[in-house]
């Protein structure tokens, strides 16, 4: 299998979720046993192998915890197909809108692009020489000198010229990078379904079609080229990439991304509190049951037309979440919730996590803006007080208005360094601290005053 999910135990995946989300260990934990069972279930025997299913997991908690970073982390971790929708989007059939199958033609596309980026990786080299053979055809003068390579079969190639292989001394030393190029380059194609003009009365699954059957009449007539003018080390790259697409097989490509995304994939439906359906509910939420009902084929189980041939969804792992404020699990219709067997409780953020988020992670909000601010020259250094200040703005921001979680942090952040990000281009190179007084000066305010407070933090 491509896939390299074996070297990842639970706890090995814990830990590198540790490294971008903070707390929420049950939730890791959830997701990393899922994941360890999707390798799991590879290495048993075939006769029970499709009667294993996989535990689908819901996550329930307030917005801002990290629910969405978790799903999209570990979808990274695992190279598997993975794709993120918001449910409310959706709408029952019958209804203008997306139906749910577009999530599974969404799910194949990605898995496409995941084995065709890996098996185009594979032949790179190859590619390569192929371009390099390419760009020194564009630079001798057409039909002086015999080529140096053919591209048929059994056929040997006639020996180079020197004027050929001086050229490629200079090539390969960099000497020709600025200099101009024309090349004549084939419109890409095979891409996603073809795009339906507004008003055009048919829904997705026809436009796929449709858009299929119209690519395949054009291919008829050969791919469109077009010409640019480039630079020698940008022409390298972009005949690479085309000579890499003709090597790779295409239908290999197809068959290896539906076998991953049928046995691999990963569907994370955010906001399915949405979806919920609550007595006395009328007017635009009439389709939100029946959303539910749409949605139920495809966790069950169920095979999907695409552009690349059916997929079964049988084995996919669904993960739902939701902030559930307005609405409960219970809510769900019980077909669905019972598709859904693992439940996770996201806790809420408090200080001393906001503490953490700012300081801890990989991609932390410090290091962002000291990476940003150091393109100017500033060095900045955020004090331990002006940290814990911060983050007490941010819980008290939660506190009396709506609780956002850890995005607050951002909108406090962007208060505190608002004049500095300013001028940070007029004072030069300079060390800058953030002091707790500096941060209170610039905070305090608006928190004081919740009307104003309400419409910027």
């Amino acid at each position: 299998m491509t896939v390299e999910i074996r070297g990842w135990t639970p706890r090995m995946v814990v830990e590198e979720l540790d490294r971008y989300v903070i707390g929420q260990h049950k939730a890791k934990r959830a997701v990393a046993i899922a994941m360890r069972n999707r390798w799991r279930r590879q290495m048993v025997a075939e006769a029970i192998r499709d009667e294993i299913s996989p535990k689908n997991i819901i996550m329930v908690g307030p917005t801002g915890v990290g629910k969405t970073e978790i799903a999209r982390r570990l979808a990274k971790l695992s190279g598997a197909p993975f794709v993120k929708v918001e449910v409310s989007k959706f709408t029952e059939v019958g209804y203008v809108g997306r139906d749910v199958d577009s999530i599974v033609r969404d799910l194949i596309e990605t898995g496409v692009q995941i084995v065709r980026t890996e098996m185009e990786r594979d032949v790179r080299q190859e590619a390569r020489v192929r371009a390099e053979e390419r760009v020194l055809d564009l630079l001798l003068p057409t039909g002086t000198e015999p080529r140096a390579y053919t591209d048929r079969p059994g056929e040997a190639p006639t020996k180079p010229s020197a004027t050929r292989e001086k050229l490629r001394e200079l090539l390969r030393a960099g000497k020709l990078d600025d200099r101009d190029v024309e090349l004549e380059l084939e419109d890409g194609g095979g891409g996603g379904g073809m795009q339906m003009m507004p008003g055009m009365p048919m829904n997705e699954q026809m436009g796929q079609q449709f858009g299929q059957q119209l690519r395949d009449m054009l291919g008829a007539f050969g791919r469109r080229k077009h010409k640019r003018t480039v630079k020698v080390t940008e022409a390298r790259e972009l005949l690479a990439g085309e000579e890499a697409a003709k090597l790779v097989d295409q239908e290999k490509v197809t068959r290896e991304a539906v076998r991953r995304t049928e046995q691999l994939g990963v569907v994370f439906l955010d906001e399915i509190d949405k979806i919920c359906s609550r007595e006395n509910v009328r007017g635009a939420d009439v389709s939100r049951e029946g959303v539910q009902r749409d949605l139920l084929p495809l966790v069950e189980g169920t095979t999907v037309s695409t552009k690349y041939g059916p997929v079964r969804t049988d084995h996919v792992l669904f993960i739902a979440a939701g902030a559930f404020h307005m609405a409960k699990v219970s809510d769900l219709i019980p077909e669905l919730q019972g598709r859904f067997p693992i439940r996770v409780e996201l806790d809420s953020l408090g200080v001393a996590e906001f503490v953490r988020i700012l300081r801890e992670p990989a991609n932390s909000l410090l290091k962002q803006y000291i990476a940003l601010l150091e393109t100017e020259g500033v060095t900045l250094v955020f004090e331990d007080e002006a940290i814990a200040a911060m983050a007490d703005a941010a819980a008290r921001a939660n506190s009396s208005l709506e609780n956002i979680g850890a995005r607050r942090l951002h909108t406090v952040l962007e208060r505190v360094l608002e004049e500095l990000s300013f001028e940070a281009s007029e004072i030069g190179a300079r060390e800058v601290r953030i002091t707790e007084q500096y941060v209170h000066e610039r905070v305090d305010g608006l928190l004081q005053d919740r009307d104003l407070s309400r419409h910027i933090l």
